[in-house]
């Protein structure tokens, strides 16, 4: 059995993203051990003038409690054709995204804080995010598996 990780191309990642998909994301604290897990919704809907607003909602869980998630971010249309500027939802610089390949690898310095991501496409309604946060503040992983809904 080949158990390589096969990556699908995504020509246009806006295009790609668009629509409803189901979350599930794994938290885990590798200072102190623990784990959390968070389990909803994302939604790319269009933006006015281009891009797409991401709206992810859910539950949180994290040592023992529960609560509601939300984050908000916007999807613009990258530099080169097919590809996206991920920014905050006040605007801020996130990172670049291009899916073109299936995989793409993103950082994005936060304070003394390093955000590594690796996006992977698996098919055309399922993909995922690794992001390994290191530096004083946080020691952490999160994976995220998104599943294409309706």
């Amino acid at each position: 059995m080949d158990v390589r990780l096969r990556y699908w191309p995504v020509a246009d990642a806006l295009a790609y993203l668009a629509g409803r998909w189901r979350v599930e994301r794994s938290v885990w604290d590798l200072a102190s051990g623990d784990e959390g897990h968070f389990s909803g919704v994302t939604l790319f809907s269009a933006l006015e003038g281009g891009g797409l607003l991401h709206e992810e909602s859910g539950d949180f869980t994290w040592q023992g409690m529960t609560r509601p998630a939300t984050r908000t971010l916007r999807f613009l249309p990258g530099a080169r054709p097919g590809t996206a500027d991920v920014r905050f939802a006040d605007g801020r610089p996130f990172h670049e995204l291009d899916l073109t390949t299936g995989r793409y690898v993103a950082d994005h310095p936060c304070a003394a804080d390093l955000y590594r991501g690796e996006f992977t496409v698996r098919d055309a309604d399922h993909w995922s995010t690794v992001w390994r946060v290191g530096g004083p503040a946080k020691d952490l992983v999160l994976t995220t598996d998104y599943v294409r809904e309706g």
